[in-house]
């Protein structure tokens, strides 16, 4: 077990506890650790039903470890998803909560490169617009539909060309 699985075991309380402080208007939770690499990370909130009630994250760090940039996007992710609305604090504790570490992406030619159950997937323009899907994902079975899933969520047209990359992710969900 590598070191970054190691302490992804710890991440989910590190995002509940940062959004029980935010909701309940605490002082933010320090969540450094010395020593942790940074890395981007997505913090993903689920419904008791199983279903979709925040996802929000980096593919690039914005704080200087794994532990910091998890609390960080925790609680952007109960409070500033546009598809929902914020977390109540009442709702907290019926929320699972699932962080998925990301490794550096690398550059693909093209859909047969991907694997949606092993890697997530980065589209972009030349715009500057970018779209990301996560791997292993409910639904998404192939390539294509991930790819057109990111591109969607990036505002890209479907014949619009695209650079793709992948990512590995280190997953963690609360026990």
């Amino acid at each position: 077990m590598s070191t970054l699985e190691q302490l992804s075991a710890e991440l989910p309380a590190v995002a509940r506890r940062a959004i029980a402080a935010h909701l309940s208007g605490a002082p933010p939770v320090a969540a450094a650790r010395s020593g942790a690499p940074a890395a981007g990370v997505f913090v993903t909130l689920r419904n008791p039903d199983g279903s979709l009630r925040g996802c929000i994250g980096s593919i690039a760090p914005a704080e200087h470890d794994v532990f910091a940039e998890t609390a960080r996007s925790a609680v952007l992710a109960a409070t500033r998803d546009p598809r929902f609305p914020p977390v109540e604090p009442e709702e907290l504790a019926g929320l699972s909560i699932e962080v998925s570490v990301l490794a550096p992406d690398e550059p693909v030619g093209g859909l047969s490169d991907l694997d949606p159950k092993q890697f997530g997937v980065i589209v972009s323009d030349g715009a500057g617009r970018r779209g990301l899907l996560l791997p292993d994902i409910d639904g998404v079975d192939d390539a294509a539909t991930q790819v057109a899933i990111a591109r969607q969520k990036a505002g890209i047209g479907a014949g619009a060309p695209v650079r793709l990359s992948r990512f590995r992710v280190t997953k963690a969900k609360e026990a």
